[in-house]
């Protein structure tokens, strides 16, 4: 076993990223001893010598070899510097100096991916960042509503929630611009006498118009959703696949089953009774999905720009694709009745629900039928219609019986059991919210996941066998620091949480199950949903906690998500299926591209949520004083965050409006407690509250609490905890 010492040692003398992986290897640890290397690391972190995760662990104060550089300005020498930014999204305060690589050159606000360099002797910088490729673009940010003030001239009113102030405009400054407008600005002058002035770039349409609602946060987020002429010619001119070398399974009836909405169909599914003498009660399972591969090549505009976007953001109106309509919608979409091109997983499972076997095949397939969740829900349920009358037997039954033998295996690996109801927000006619749903969750999604969750575990399987580089989808078991918070205050609620043990999905699992029916249920919910670290995508293997798997890889949605493509590529050079497989520059931008496409799905997910935020909030507007329940989502010093019961709003109680007390705040209890009268209130708390106030542009909502608090007890006051008074 390596010494402390040996450790740094070797970390810093690695030219690539160094995670677990890489320092068992270096010093031929095996077996049990691995668990005396993962004591090691854990004692070095906690002694502050190490800093980062599995995967990726640097010396504290150091940097990795490979990360996000947000770009602050240029210094005294017209050079420009940055902040590195860690993978909890935290920026670091140690200066780097940043030098512009091949493509467009950063701006201030810019992030980008760069390799880190040691800069001894530099009496001004330890590091410099080289530029691999700029991921935003700060100028897009600058979003505001155009707005015509009586006496006081025109104003820009920032869509940014933290946005400290408003700009004046000037006499032709304006762009043309109309009263209500959103319109992309730059700033003119941001000191002197009275309000910054600006200057409007761009229009960008009515923000009153609901339809427009969307054009904000791809805006502000610098989401591409314009296509270059090129790469949109480059698709038009590609030519239908060749069924040269495929094996032929049109006589399979795969059906695809997808929302009753969906415009892309990348997967389909089929399954039958295993025939096979020595698999009795099993069932064999076919999951064919779109050969992206066979027409974005490695190298070309097509493939440049969905790596760019890294995946498709779906917005309630709308969807920005990561590949243009004629291959998303056309060319590789599983079309009903139509032959498409597949990457296809064949596998095995006994009636246990184990896989035996898989094997990976390029076929030419023809779906069967394209059906929505709730019609092959309906169909299992009794309450066939024509369509899916002549399916019911030869496909659907024995697709239900599958997954059942599937769910046995499941419900024995144990994966984590999070409530997480997802809702949905149905648009009328002119693009306004008309209602905000949550959908039941079915077998038929349930199926669809479970076998897609399987073709995924076998792809990574596959790939590690054949030594084949490749993206994992990781998700790494939580922190130390947040399993002692978890911990701690399980204590207030008589519960117990052993540290020190080799955490599992099933103590999270027990401790769920152990609270049902208590009051305090969704509290304990809310506190293990935020135990949890985030999932992201990885060339080195870290294994998949939520899911309970070893190895885990995404292959089931290339039209949707860049890394499903890199997986196919390096199935298909693996097995030898064509020359398209992956490429040299993929392999040495492997890491690169897990950066990439980790920043672009966060960015999805906060525009999209930002959006359904803004959507939801015009939606409010024309209720203002109107009394919601809730339930409390957040607790700061400065307030409550609430979640509202029917639309899933979420808006801010601020501290002021709680009683005419001293509230302290209790980081361990996520609480604020009155310190003269006890009324606290918690994390998970049911309440109801009044809305005062709509910012529809920003999506925020504010709320006065009408319930009260309930009797709590006051913590003692100490460094985690803040006192605030109305």
């Amino acid at each position: 076993m390596p010494s402390a010492e040996d450790v740094l040692q070797f970390i810093a003398t690695s030219p690539g990223i160094v995670g677990k992986r890489e320092i068992a290897k270096a010093f031929s640890i095996k077996g049990a001893d691995k668990l005396a290397l993962k004591k090691l690391l854990k004692d070095m972190e906690e002694a502050g010598q190490l800093s980062g995760n599995r995967k990726r662990i640097h010396a504290k104060g150091k940097l990795p070899p490979i990360g996000v550089v947000e770009i602050a300005g240029e210094d005294k020498d017209g050079d420009q510097f940055g902040f590195h930014v860690g993978d909890d999204g935290n920026v670091g305060t140690a200066k780097i100096l940043v030098v512009a690589g091949e493509g467009r050159a950063p701006k201030k606000g810019d992030r980008a991916v760069a390799k880190f360099e040691a800069l001894p002797g530099h009496h001004d910088y330890q590091h410099q960042a080289r530029v691999v490729r700029v991921l935003s673009a700060a100028q897009a940010k600058l979003l505001a509503v155009f707005r015509l003030i009586k006496g006081k001239g025109a104003r820009l009113i920032p869509v940014d929630k933290k946005a400290k102030h408003e700009y004046q405009v000037l006499p032709g400054d304006d762009g043309g611009a109309e009263n209500g407008e959103l319109v992309r600005f730059e700033v003119t002058r941001e000191r002197g006498f009275g309000l910054p002035a600006a200057r409007v770039r761009e229009r960008l349409g009515d923000v009153r118009d609901p339809r427009n609602i969307s054009l904000i946060a791809i805006n502000q987020h610098g989401i591409p959703n314009r296509l270059p002429e090129r790469v949109l010619a480059e698709a038009e001119a590609l030519k239908p696949f060749s069924q040269e070398g495929r094996q032929d399974i049109t006589a399979t009836p795969l059906i695809t089953i997808d929302p009753a909405d969906a415009r892309d169909h990348d997967d389909a599914v089929f399954a039958e009774p295993d025939d096979a003498a020595d698999n009795q009660g099993g069932f064999k399972v076919l999951v064919a999905i779109a050969d992206v591969a066979a027409y974005v090549r490695p190298a070309t505009g097509l493939d440049r720009e969905a790596r760019i976007r890294g995946n498709s953001v779906y917005f309630p109106d709308l969807v920005v694709p990561m590949l243009p309509e004629r291959i998303s919608n056309d060319l590789c979409s599983l079309v009903e009745k139509q032959l498409r091109p597949a990457l296809a997983c064949f596998m095995r499972f006994d009636k246990s629900g184990t896989k035996i076997s898989h094997r990976f095949a390029r076929v030419t397939m023809r779906s069967a039928a394209k059906l929505a969740y709730e019609e092959a829900q309906a169909a299992i349920d009794g309450k066939q219609n024509p369509k899916t009358d002549g399916l019911l037997e030869p496909v659907l039954k024995p697709l239900w019986a599958a997954y059942r033998a599937l769910k046995k295996a499941q419900d024995k690996r144990g994966p984590l059991a999070l409530d997480l109801p997802e809702r949905k927000i149905i648009l009328n006619e002119q693009g306004s919210v008309a209602r905000v749903v949550v959908p039941p969750r079915l077998d038929a999604h349930k199926l669809i996941e479970e076998f897609m969750i399987q073709a995924n575990v076998a792809a990574a399987e596959e790939l590690e066998k054949r030594k084949s580089p490749l993206l994992y989808r990781i998700h790494e078991e939580p922190s130390q620091e947040k399993l002692k918070s978890l911990s701690t205050f399980l204590k207030t609620v008589n519960r117990e949480f052993a540290l020190g043990q080799v955490v599992k999905p099933s103590h999270f699992n027990r401790l769920l199950e152990s609270v049902k029916g208590e009051d305090f249920e969704r509290l304990v919910h809310d506190v293990v949903l935020r135990t949890q670290s985030q999932a992201a995508y990885s060339p080195q293997n870290a294994g998949h906690f939520g899911l309970n798997l070893h190895r885990y890889a995404h292959f089931t949605s290339p039209i949707r998500r860049y890394a499903d493509l890199i997986v196919h590529r390096a199935l298909i050079s693996a097995l030898g299926f064509g020359s398209d497989g992956l490429s040299q520059e993929d392999i040495s931008q492997l890491d690169e591209t897990a950066e990439m496409i980790g920043v672009a799905e966060r960015r999805a997910m906060l525009a999209e949520r930002e959006t359904n935020d803004r959507l939801i909030a015009s939606f409010l507007e024309p209720q203002m004083g109107a009394v919601f329940k809730g339930r409390i989502s957040g607790v700061v010093g400065a307030g409550l965050f609430i979640v509202l019961d029917d639309t899933g709003a979420d808006g801010f109680v601020p501290v002021s409006s709680l009683g005419r007390d001293y509230f302290i705040y209790d980081e361990v209890r996520h609480s604020l407690t009155g310190e003269r009268s006890g009324e606290m209130f918690q994390l998970g708390d049911r309440v109801s509250v009044k809305l005062l106030e709509v910012a529809p542009v920003k999506g925020g909502l504010r709320f006065e609490m009408v319930s009260e608090g309930r009797v709590g007890k006051v913590a003692p006051r100490g460094k985690k905890t803040k006192k605030w008074r109305k």
